[in-house]
């Protein structure tokens, strides 16, 4: 990638902070879809994980909500 794209006439540039959230933010989309897929994958070479390893959805919902109240809030 080029550090300076093309200018697009129907675009509005964003500033310099709100430029690095936007950045900021893909990073950690990008993050996340990686996760998903190393799991994905590793069903797919070895099948699904037995039940007795798994994790309740309420506990795995409690602690996603507990992460999510201890997050700064943003703004898409």
């Amino acid at each position: 990638m080029s550090e300076q794209p093309a200018l697009v006439p129907d675009r509005q540039p964003l500033d310099e902070h709100a430029a690095a959230s936007a950045r900021a933010y893909a990073a950690d989309q990008r993050a996340r879809v990686d996760v998903l897929a190393s799991v994905l994958e590793d069903i797919a070479a070895n099948g699904y994980p037995s039940p007795e390893t798994g994790v309740l959805w309420e506990e795995a919902r409690d602690a996603h909500l507990d992460r999510l109240a201890g997050e700064q809030p943003r703004v898409a």
